[in-house]
Formats: structure tokens, sequence, C-alpha cells
């Protein structure tokens, strides 16, 4: 089956525990190997919800298909180094074992785009005890998945006799053996133990008849048997070294106060007991099965053992510089005082790296009380809470720690926090107000929280409105970035400044400076987690805007989750309105649909109406686009129900720099209202726009103006608007700006590039390329201006009752139910209406027959 799978992007081996799920991958990765096929291989555990720690390992994964492994752990540079890899016609194969400790949403996430974006010549095989969310719906629909099931893995009576002549235990009759396969219902791993249980007892059948029960208790009782036929001192060595994910001599000695690990693990291993070479340098691990078995039978047999022995892993690992694992085996330990001494000596460090989710996830694990009574740690704690579950749980923390800004020990972190926290639940004036009280309180000598307080209100002074202070605080804060680990901060306040040259119109500066922003935390575990979701989705959104679909919308499914944990407004409205549009573009329109609904249902999760009058703004956008007046019509007036648009005015979310309530209704008035109505609405944004003033957002409504010139009759004055858009829009590589108002821009641009009214700019070399990319990216070659059809070509009534409801909104099969026809008949009819409209699609044939007057 596997052979013969090579067409599925998936290849998913899911089953219970001793299934063979692990053997089934590695004779997968031989057999591809011995066909000169690639492979990579990568075994997970639950500190790989950690994405940080997932993407290193990942690149380290990569590196053995022949590249180099990337240098900075970010989403955009792993997913470069796929791409790396299937830049050559060689096939290759990613393997991830044991997936189904996965469950963070981000590293799903960044899973889903590595198999959705995957080289023809890839292929992804994954093992699991439990289904992945994946969207293995999807892909089993699209042919893209190959599954393997237990039924597909379990033992056939023949397979199970083959398998115990193999191992040569002939000491069974045929009956007992038939009797075994039934009771193990040919569950590998219970066969393999009873395989080697059996040969120790006088009378094999019974034995055979002795257990019973379900598949869990078999697995107990026969590990138990192989393991009680060993010596003590390896029992003991078996129980003991089952606290330690990774088996070697070193440790394996030093934790166990005895000699002799090298040795033992050698016997071990060619005893045929549950253990796997982790590589090729002596190191091991027991298969997940075995170990969940000797783990318990310790705690059983030997619960004092269990902290003893983790607090020993703990100090091995500290004195080699393992701090995080020194850590984490403490906790084990349950030795709190220890992991609480560890943690304070660099939890400073932690923070200026930016490592917020391992920081959560550790005091999650400690008591409360011995958090809240030490002023670092609490503090540390509010911080990871804050870019992991978001700022209401975090205020919620602070409130409740008693820790306030008079408190010595607090004071810079909580002066920095509330401004902070305020600001990311959209009560910026509150934020504002506060912030600039906690201003005058600096320096206060600590690095991280005073450089956190400057680029918060940098971004604070932004939404208000006030660049001028903006600027000044970004200069401050970059003077208490010394520290090489400030990481957090260079990023915060990387991206701040990239939004205002954004708004300033100036793309190509604002691009630079978010990559600059999402590289900044190279090698730490910040670099994908919620806090890096603030600089991600602005850069995947200004490689949107320039019209790199594909990279923006792979780097968008991963940030855009990102930032929906911890809550990041802004982002979370440019990050979905992009996806949709990206969907939208690429014809995908229940993904376009779904993106929103979304956004949509973020808003009513957070309580934040502004991002459900987002959703409706957007759905009334692209309605528009479809050419459905009364919907889109009810989707701007859903918006305004939310009451936020007058706020949106008096501020300067970057979310809305361009997109509101306003935008929408001339882009409503102007596609099917009066034309000198939506010309007067179009002046009236741009007078108020050069009052602030917002570059980009005046040379998005010129380019409405020129429309808007159009549909008034004036040609020449629309031609002339649009060639100085185009001008400026050229300079800077901006691309969606233009695109996303629709045929109407391509009509003009036609015009343009035919030679018609096209000014001084025709001899511009930069202006003429940039014509001719925004032709090509949206439709192809440029084509000629609608004419109408020719008598020969007119329209029936059939066709005319289509195109009217097509201009409604209505899908292929709700067409076919309303003219009781297949969905076939409906496909030929729209074929017709193409041809004759000269259209490509269904989206602007509407849009020519409104300029025909045919609807």
């Amino acid at each position: 089956m596997v052979a013969s799978s090579r067409a599925a992007r998936l290849v998913l081996v899911q089953a219970p525990a001793g299934f063979g799920k692990s053997t089934t991958l590695a004779q997968c990765r031989e057999d591809l190997a011995a066909r000169g096929v690639r492979t990579a291989w990568l075994a997970l555990d639950a500190a790989d919800n950690d994405s940080s720690r997932f993407l290193r390992a990942l690149g380290e994964a990569l590196g053995t298909l022949g590249i180099a492994v990337p240098d900075k752990q970010t989403p955009e540079a792993v997913l470069q180094a796929l791409d790396q890899v299937g830049a050559s016609i060689e096939p290759f194969a990613l393997f991830l074992d044991d997936f189904e400790y996965v469950q963070d949403t981000v590293v799903l996430s960044i899973v889903r785009e590595l198999i959705d974006y995957l080289p023809r010549q890839g292929q992804i095989f994954i093992g699991s005890r439990s289904a992945p969310e994946l969207g293995i719906a999807g892909m089993r629909a699209r042919g893209q998945l190959a599954a393997i099931t237990a039924d597909e893995l379990r033992f056939s009576l023949a397979e199970t006799r083959t398998f115990f002549a193999r191992e040569g235990t002939e000491l069974l009759s045929k009956e007992a053996l038939e009797h075994l396969h039934e009771k193990t219902e040919g569950w590998i791993a219970a066969l393999w133990l009873a395989s080697i249980a059996v040969e120790r007892h006088a009378t094999p059948s019974a034995f055979v008849n002795k257990f019973s029960g379900s598949s869990g208790l078999v697995a107990d009782y026969l590990a138990e048997d192989v393991l009680n036929a060993h010596p003590p001192h390896v029992r003991k060595f078996l129980l003991r070294s089952s606290i330690l994910h990774r088996l070697e001599p070193d440790i394996c000695d030093a934790v166990l106060a005895e000699d002799g690990g090298a040795a033992a693990l050698t016997r071990i291993a060619d005893s045929g007991i549950f253990l796997l070479s982790a590589n090729n340098d002596g190191h091991y691990r027991y298969h997940s099965l075995f170990l969940d078995f000797l783990r318990s039978q310790l705690v059983r047999e030997m619960p004092a053992e269990v902290p003893r022995l983790n607090l020993a892993a703990s100090i091995w690992y500290e004195q080699r510089g393992h701090m995080t694992v020194a850590v984490e085996h403490a906790l084990l330990a349950g030795h709190y005082e220890r992991a609480i001494s560890l943690l304070e000596v660099q939890v400073d460090d932690l923070l200026r790296q930016g490592r917020m989710r391992l920081l959560a996830r550790w005091f999650s694990m400690l008591p409360r009380a011995e958090i809240v009574r030490r002023p670092a740690l609490c503090m540390a704690w509010i911080w990871g809470t804050c870019f992991t579950s978001g700022p209401w749980d975090a205020m919620r923390l602070l409130d409740q720690s008693g820790w306030t800004q008079e408190d010595d020990e607090s004071r810079s972190h909580v002066l920095a926090l509330r401004p902070l926290l305020l600001g990311m639940m959209d009560r910026y004036e509150e934020a504002f107000e506060l912030g600039r009280e906690s201003l005058q309180n600096l320096p206060t000598g600590n690095a991280f929280a005073d450089s956190a307080l400057t680029t918060t209100m940098a971004h604070t002074f932004l939404v208000m409105g006030q660049y001028s202070e903006a600027y000044r605080l970004l200069e401050a804060s970059r003077l208490t970035q010394s520290s090489p680990s400030a990481f957090f901060n260079r990023m915060y306040a990387e991206t701040v400044e990239g939004i205002i040259d954004l708004e300033a119109a100036q793309l190509r500066k604002a691009t630079a400076r978010f990559r600059l922003a999402v590289h900044s935390t190279t090698g730490t575990s910040f670099s994908a987690t919620g806090g890096n979701a603030y600089a991600g989705v602005q850069y995947a959104a200004v490689l949107f805007e320039s019209g790199d679909f594909a990279q923006a919308e792979r780097l968008l499914n991963v940030y855009v989750p990102m930032a929906r944990n911890v809550g990041l407004r802004d982002q979370l409205i440019t990050g979905y309105v992009a996806l949709a549009r990206i969907s939208f573009h690429n014809r995908q329109l229940d993904r376009a649909w779904d993106h929103l609904g979304q956004l949509e249902q973020a808003g009513y999760e957070r309580g934040l109406p502004r991002l459900r009058a987002s959703a409706s703004l957007e759905r009334a956008h692209l309605l528009t686009l479809q050419g459905n007046a009364l919907a889109a019509r009810a989707e701007l007036e859903q918006s305004e129900q939310a009451s936020v648009w007058q706020r949106v005015s008096r501020l300067a979310f970057p979310a809305h720099d361009i997109e509101d309530i306003e935008l929408g209704w001339a882009r409503w008035h102007l596609a099917f209202g009066e034309a000198n109505i939506a010309h007067n609405l179009i002046i009236q944004a741009i007078e108020r726009a050069r009052a602030r003033p917002k570059q980009r957002r005046i040379l998005k409504f010129r380019l409405l103006e020129a429309l808007a010139l159009k549909r008034a009759g004036r040609l020449e004055a629309a031609l002339n608007q649009f060639s100085d858009v185009v001008s400026q829009a050229a300079a800077q590589g901006f691309v969606r700006l233009l695109l996303d108002e629709g045929d109407p821009v391509l009509q003009l641009a036609q015009q343009l590039h035919t030679g018609k009214d096209a000014g001084n700019h025709a001899v511009d070399p930069i202006f003429s390329e940039h014509l001719e990319n925004l032709l090509r990216m949206q439709n192809g070659p440029p084509r000629a201006a609608p004419a109408a059809p020719s008598s020969s070509e007119a329209l029936t009534p059939k066709e005319l009752r289509i195109l009217r409801l097509l201009a409604n909104g209505l899908s292929n099969s709700e067409l076919a139910g309303g003219l009781f026809v297949s969905e076939s008949t409906v496909r030929t009819h729209l074929r017709n209406i193409n041809q004759k409209l000269n259209a490509t699609n269904r989206t602007q044939a509407v849009a020519i027959a409104r300029q025909l007057g045919l609807v």
C-alpha cells in the first residue's frame, strides 16, 4: 500500500500503542532509501509543543536531507529550507513519529503548512496514536492522504504463525497459537512480548490461557513477565533508567549511581527488549509502550526513587550547562525549591530572549504561592501568561498577586505591564493615560522592563495619532537595548517603526523592518510564539501587498493562530482579511468566508466588537467585487451596528489605516450608487487623510477617485489620476492596494498599457514594468476592454437570467436548484456567458454585464 502511495502528500500511520507504527515507518524509510529517496526522521515528544524546540528539531531533520540547517528558527526560515529541498528533482520524505504528543495549535499549524506547500516530489509520513488535527478529511477528499490504520497493521493468523516461526518459537501447538492470536487480536506488541515470555514457561499452552482482558491489561501482563525474567540488577536498571528520555552511558552511571551504563545498555539492546537506538553514537531510548509500563511500575515499586532519580538528573544536566532539561527534571522530582533556584538565576535572560511559552509552562507546574511571593518570578509569570494566554489572564494574575509599582522589587515590571495589557485589550485610551504616567518614572534600572514600556507606549502613541512622540520613544527604546539578547524589545520596536513606515506609504522600508523584526528573535523560543506574531503577521501582510501570495499565505497560516491565542486584535484583523482575499483571488470562496467567520468568532470570544465589524466590512468588500449590491449593503449596515467606527476614526489602529467603514461605503457607492455621491465621499476622505497625514490611505482614495472620474465619464482625468497613482505605487512596490479594487482598476490599467493617454509615464521603465506586472498578476496578458456582444453572440433569455442570479451571489448549486437543471448544465451556461462577454470568470462576467447594461 505504501509503495503505491507516492501521489499522496501525507501517509498517516494511525493506531494505538504497540501496533508497530514506528516499525512500519522505519520499513517505509528503508524501502524509500533503497529506491534512492532522501529521508529525514524526527521522533517527537511532549516538549515539542514548544514551537521553538519543534522548529529547531525540524531544521536539524531537514539538514539530513543535504541542506544547511537554517540559522534562524522561524517559520519562514524552515519553510524556505523545505523549498530548498524541493528545488531539486530528487524525491524526499520527512518522517514524524509519535505525533500524538503534539497538541499545540502553533506547531500543528506549522505542520499543516509543511503539508499544504510540500513540493510535488516531497512526502510526509506521520505515526500517531490518534488522528492529528491537520485537516485530514480535506486531504482524504482531495486524494492527498494514504491512511494505514490498526486494521491494516494487525497480524493475520497466517502472519502470526510466520512471526512465531521466524522467532524460533515452536513450543505452542496449533490450537494454542490460534488461541493466542484470538486473545491478542493480532496486536503486534502483545505477540512480541508473548514470544519472549512463552519460552520461559514449562507449559506454554497454560501460559496462553492465563491472560485475558483488554489490550492494555495484556500488555502490562506480558511486559511484567518479560521484566521479571531478567536478573534483579538488570530489572532494577530498566526501572530506574526509565525516568530518562534519552539514555546514554554517562548519565546512566551518574543518575543511577553505578558504573557500567554502556555495558548495560548494550546488553539490554541485544536482549531484544524495547530499546531503540536514537542515533549511531551509543544513545538509546525506550519504546514508548515499554517506557509507559516501566515508569508506572517504578512508581508502584520504588516511589521514593522517582524524585531522587530526577533530582540526580537535574544536577547532572545543570553541571553541563543544560539548564532547560535541568529545570524539567527538578519539576518532575517535585523539587520545587531547586526548580525555583534554577529559574531565578536565568529568568531575566529568559525574559530578554522572549521565551514566554517556556516560562508559562514551567510556572504552571509550580505552586502558585511559591511564585507569587517571589516578585521576579511572579512578574516573569505574568509576562509569559500575557504572550501565551492573553492579556486578560495576565491582568487577572497581576491584580491578584498584590505586587504594585510601589514595591521596589516589582515596580519596573508593573509600570510596563499595565499599559501593555490595557492596549492588548483594546483599551488604548486608558493605556495612554496610565502609560504617560509610567514614562515619568524612567529609568528604573531594569533594561528589559524600561524598553518594553517605551516600545509599548510608542505603539500607543501611534494609535493615538501622535507620530513624532512615537518616533522619540522608539529612539529611547533603542538606547535601552544594549544587551545582545534583548530580542523581545528589538522585535517590538522594529515592528512599531515598520507600521509607521507603512502608513507613510514607505512599503520597502516597512518590509525591511518587519523582516528584521521577525528574525530578531533568532535562536529563541520567542521566534515562534505569540509574541512574534506581532511582527510575523505584519511581515506576511506586506508580502501579500507585494503580490507574493504563496509565501504570505503559508506564513499567515502559522502566525494568525499565534495571534489568536494571545488576542492581538490588529494582527488578527490584518491576517484574516489577507487570508480571505488570497482565497477569494484563488476562487476558493468557501475558504474566504470561513476565514472571515473565524475573525468574527474571535471577536465574540474576546468580547471585541472591532473584530466582528471588520469581518462584516470585508465581506461587504468581497460581495461588492462579486457585484452583489444588496448583500454588500447588508454587511455594511451590519458592520455599522457594532458602533466601533467613530472610535476607529478618532484613533489610528494599524488594521484600519485603510480599511474602515468610510472606505466600505465609498466602494459601495462607486460600484452601485451614483457617481457624484461616490466622488464626493472620496474627496472628503482624501481631505481627512491629508490632515493626519496618512499617505497610504491617501494613495488608496486617490485610486478610488480615478475610478469615480471614469465612471462619471471623465476618462482623460481618470487616466491622468490613475497614472499618478501607478507611478507612486511602482516606486514602493504596491500591488494589492490597486488590484484589490477589482476589474475597474484592470480596465484603466489596460488602457494605459496600450498607450492611450499614458502621459509622460509611458517612457518610464519602472512605471511600465509595474503596470505590466499588475496586469499579469491579476489576469495574465492584457486584454481589450469589453465590447457589447454582437448579434450572433447575443445572450439567450436563460443566460440573461443566470447572469442576474449571479449578480445576487448565487453558487452553482443554488443556480441549479433555482432553474431546475443539473450543475453540469449550469457550468455549460456559464462557459457560454464567459465566451460571449470575453470574460475569464463569473465575477468579471457580472462586472462586464453591468457596464453593458445587461443587469
